[in-house]
C-alpha cells in the first residue's frame, strides 16, 4: 500500500534547511521480488529500487535522478483491482527516464491514460536552480493534475492526497514535529524520521479507511491502519537494518538517501 510524508519548501528561510524532506514506507507482499535502491539508467543517473515481478520488471515506487527529477507512487485502496491493468510502477521509472516532459506535462499525459491502471497516486517533481515544482495526480480523484503549494507539508497514503485517515493524520503530525525541529543534525533528522516510519501502532477504528476498504478482511484493514504495516504475508518492506546511505550532488541539490 505505502505511505509518504513530505515537506516541500523551495526557498527555505534557514541557510542549512532542506528544500525537500521526504519519508516513505513501501508496503508489499514479502515474496514479491525487487531490487534494492541503486543507480541505473543512462550514465547511472537514476537512483531507485526496481520491481522484478514477472511482467512488471523495471517499475519502481520511488526514485530520483541526477537531473533533479523525482517521482513517487502509492496504490489507491480498492477491493477489486483489475488483474489485467497496466503496471503502475512504470509511471515512476518512465518519468525518471523522460528527458522531454516537465512534471506537470507528464502527469497531464498520464491523466489521459488513467483508466488503463488500477487506482494510484503519483507525485512528480523537478528541482532546478531557479524553480522547484512538485505536482500530484490521482486517477480516482480530480481529472486534472495539480501543482502543490510551496512551503507545504503533505501526507499521502492509499486514498487521495491528504485524505484524513487516522494513520495519515498521526503520522503527519509526528513528521511535522520532526521536520520543524531545527536543532537536529542530518543524522539526527534521519533517525527521527525512521521513528515516524517504524510506528506499528494500530489506528482503529477508522470509518473513513474502512469504508474505502470494502472487500478487505477485517484483520487486513486493521493491519493496514498502522504506518508500519505488519501481517503474515504482506507489510512494510523498508527495513532500517537494510538501509544504504547514498550521498550525491546535482546542482543545485545535495541529496541524502537512506
Amino acid at each position: 500500500m505505502c505511505i509518504i510524508f513530505f515537506k516541500f519548501d523551495p526557498r527555505p528561510a534557514s541557510k542549512n534547511a532542506y528544500r525537500l524532506i521526504l519519508a516513505a514506507n513501501r508496503d508489499e507482499f514479502y515474496n514479491r521480488p525487487s531490487k534494492a535502491a541503486d543507480f541505473w539508467g543512462a550514465s547511472n543517473e537514476i537512483l531507485s529500487g526496481l520491481d522484478l515481478e514477472l511482467g512488471k520488471e523495471g517499475g519502481s515506487w520511488l526514485g530520483i535522478s541526477k537531473r533533479g527529477k523525482l517521482a513517487a507512487i502509492t496504490n489507491y485502496m480498492e477491493g477489486r483491482p483489475n488483474p489485467d491493468a497496466q503496471g503502475r510502477g512504470f509511471l515512476v521509472s518512465h518519468y525518471l527516464m523522460d528527458k522531454d516532459q516537465d512534471s506537470y506535462s507528464y502527469l497531464k499525459k498520464v491523466s489521459s491514460e488513467g483508466h488503463l491502471y488500477n487506482g494510484f497516486n503519483l507525485i512528480t517533481a523537478e528541482f532546478k536552480a531557479k524553480q522547484d515544482i512538485v505536482c500530484y495526480y490521482g486517477n480516482r480523484g480530480s481529472p486534472e493534475p495539480i501543482h502543490l503549494n510551496p512551503a507545504g507539508i503533505y501526507g499521502l497514503s492509499n486514498s487521495l492526497l491528504d485524505t484524513p485517515w487516522k494513520k495519515l493524520l498521526k503520522g503527519k503530525q509526528h513528521f511535522t514535529s520532526v521536520v520543524s525541529d531545527q536543532t537536529l543534525s542530518c543524522d539526527g533528522l534521519v533517525q527521527e524520521l525512521l521513528s515516524v516510519l517504524n510506528n506499528e501502532e494500530l489506528n482503529t477504528p477508522d470509518p473513513i479507511q474502512e469504508t474505502q476498504g470494502d472487500g478487505y478482511s477485517k484483520s487486513m484493514i486493521q493491519a493496514l491502519s498502522a504506518v508500519c504495516v505488519r501481517s503474515p504475508h504482506y507489510g512494510t518492506r523498508s527495513e532500517p537494518s537494510s538501509l544504504t546511505r547514498y550521498h550525491f550532488s546535482l546542482p543545485p541539490l545535495c541529496v541524502h538517501w537512506w
